[in-house]
């Protein structure tokens, strides 16, 4: 089934781009569009996409507060953020909020849908050029690797083992390997305990 894709911007040419670029599109269509906040919180239950692409400045909000909104929802829902900003607290705050990728607006426009088509894979895997840098000068205590801290990020959801390794498609023992890590390198017990210390440090939300 091809991904179905909502955008969410209040710029009608970043509508209109992005519905030339999807309506060739193999793999990927748009099926509805937001001006506002307000028009989000209706269209993302009505339509049911499998992504949205969120501008973070809307007239009436903050994108973020319509990504959260949207992560809170459905756990599977691919969300990219795309905006002008290039500051590194903004990807961070992307991050933090559930979006599964960031997107500056000045990127090429493959650069969007290639994120978009990996928020659908793996929606729960953030990526974003700069984040390598914001996850690093908040793990430097820790001493995490990218793929440790891609999995620490999904703990709070409450997936199960089983769940986290046919989305990051690894095996379990894969995983099991990669938390027995995380629990060793944040002095942590279990699951519980490991995020509560990656809140503490800023590698997670509160």
């Amino acid at each position: 089934m091809t991904p179905k894709v909502l955008v969410v911007d209040d710029h009608v040419l970043i509508r209109e781009g992005l519905r030339r670029a999807l309506a060739g599109h193999p793999t990927l269509s748009m099926i509805g569009e937001a001006a506002s906040k307000r028009e989000a919180l209706v269209q993302i239950p009505h339509h049911k996409p499998d992504a949205i692409v969120v501008d973070l400045h809307l007239p009436d909000g903050s994108g973020l507060e319509v990504i959260a909104w949207a992560r809170a929802l459905d756990q599977k829902l691919g969300i990219v953020a795309l905006t002008f900003s290039t500051q590194p607290e903004h990807v961070l705050a992307c991050m933090q909020s559930g979006a599964s990728a960031f997107v500056e607006k000045n990127s090429p426009i493959i650069d969007l849908i290639e994120a978009i088509e990996r928020s659908c894979k793996s929606p729960l895997s953030f990526s974003a050029r700069r984040a390598t840098d914001v996850i690093s000068s908040r793990n430097r205590d820790f001493g995490l690797t990218s793929r440790e801290l891609e999995i620490l990020e999904i703990l709070p959801t409450g997936m199960t083992i089983v769940e986290i390794a046919k989305s990051l498609f690894v095996t379990e023992a894969t995983i099991k390997t990669h938390l027995a890590a995380i629990y060793r390198k944040l002095d942590s017990g279990n699951r519980v305990q490991a995020i509560n210390v990656a809140r503490k440090a800023g590698l997670l939300p509160q």
